[in-house]
């Protein structure tokens, strides 16, 4: 098998992530001499001998250790496919894992790795607030099981989350803090590395606490969970990574161990990323590192302007913070950009907020982020609406709330349409 730890050098230089996003995991000589990687649409494969399909029987379903020289062999779509191991190699280049699992939503990376690791008894406790699909879960249909879910405010950082373990004997029945941050839709930072001492203290010797980070709205390329401490990194592949609005998928990426337990959940759940949706994420990570910092500095002009504007009452954006702001030495710890999400509150409620998301005309009054069009939606009554109103206020998700995603257009474009929708609040 092709050796790629050596492409990762030039003799004695390191290669840059976003140049081996052109062809790490891949080698032309794989596919009759193809530039790119070709996609791989087969269910299963043919093996060379019964004898092979027995060894890669025994590895697949851990019957035994494998090999010092010894591949995973390729069987079955559901278990792999020469195009989901090229993602997946190509997956963690960017947050330095060891390992990483690709799906076919954001969701099913959720769902598959919180039901690997949580078994009824434990306890997770997430940060709030927190993308809607996965407020459900952990409020809805993990108590179902017998897990214990608890939430704490993102406001309230590391004092919140001690305040919740030191209820009854959560820190011993500790198994995950799941964070997302920064949050969805109020841009609050949570410490990653604070989170990670409080696990390392709590759980048990058998079954430790892990921390798992949902990366999403910053992306691999500008912050990275596991550098810090985390165990696990979520991707909705969907936004940055994907970044072209015409996908859907997710990723977990982390050690090789950990990993490994959620590929084994994920064989038996389905919940892997298929041929065509793999071949267009590994077209998509050529160009990530550019989108992203086109986004981040378009970001920068139309929150200032934001932050200008009469008929705007407050800019929730990394950017903006400074010395004594809440977050700001959290942000100068573990953020390298502030990335392209803006949440503003229009002067008014929800009357004016709905004014201006019904008056743009350039910007697309969508839901889902990242990609190179800009988007805006109101979470108070779309993607955070499942949430009891006055557990949204307690969050900071007001009527008058806009999230806004920033695109790849000309800034100037964006703010002239922000501006002429203004003149409707």
């Amino acid at each position: 098998m092709w050796d790629k730890t050596a492409k990762k050098r030039i003799g004695e230089h390191e290669v840059r992530p976003e140049s081996l996003m052109m062809s790490y995991g891949y080698a032309p000589q794989f596919s009759e001499g193809a530039v790119k990687p070709p996609i791989f649409q087969t269910s299963t494969f043919a093996f060379e001998s019964a004898e092979e399909g027995k060894a890669f029987f025994e590895i697949a379903y851990g019957l035994r250790e494998k090999g010092p020289r010894e591949e995973i062999g390729l069987i079955y779509s559901r278990l792999n496919n020469p195009g989901l191991e090229i993602l997946e190699d190509r997956l963690t280049i960017w947050d330095g894992a060891e390992a990483s699992a690709a799906f076919e939503s954001g969701m099913a990376a959720i769902n598959t790795t919180v039901f690997t690791f949580l078994r009824p008894g434990d306890v997770v406790v997430f940060s709030e607030p927190i993308y809607g699909g996965t407020e459900y879960l952990f409020h809805t249909i993990l108590p179902e099981f017998g897990i214990e879910t608890v939430g704490f405010s993102a406001r309230k950082g590391m004092e919140g989350l001690n305040r919740v373990l030191d209820e009854g004997d959560r820190r011993g029945r500790l198994r995950m803090i799941f964070l997302e941050t920064p949050a969805n839709p109020t841009n609050e930072l949570v410490d990653i590395q604070g989170c990670v001492e409080v696990a390392r203290a709590s759980g048990s010797e058998a079954r430790p606490a892990l921390v798992a980070v949902d990366n999403t709205f910053l992306g691999p390329v500008f912050q990275h969970p596991l550098k810090l401490g985390a165990d696990l990194v979520l991707y909705s592949l969907t936004k940055y990574v994907g970044g072209h609005s015409d996908l859907i998928a997710g990723a977990c990426l982390g050690s090789a161990e950990l990993i490994g337990q959620v590929k084994v959940t994920r064989t038996f759940f389905g919940s892997m990323a298929g041929p065509w949706t793999g071949w267009l994420l590994i077209r998509s990570m050529e160009t990530l590192k550019l989108r992203m910092t086109s986004q981040m500095k378009n970001a920068r002009h139309v929150a200032n302007f934001l932050t200008d504007h009469p008929k705007v009452a407050e800019v929730h954006y990394l950017g903006n913070l400074g010395e004594g702001d809440p977050g700001y030495e959290i942000y100068r710890k573990q953020c390298l950009s502030p990335g392209a999400m803006i949440s503003f509150e229009v002067v008014g409620g929800e009357a004016e907020a709905f004014r201006l998301l019904n008056a743009l005309k350039l910007v697309k009054l969508a839901v889902s982020l990242g990609g190179t069009e800009s988007l805006a939606e109101h979470p108070g009554t779309m993607t955070h609406s499942d949430i009891p109103p006055d557990d949204r206020l307690e969050m900071g998700i007001t009527p008058a709330m806009i999230r806004l995603s920033v695109g790849i257009e000309h800034p100037d474009d964006i703010i002239a349409d922000l501006a002429q929708a203004l003149e409707q609040v």
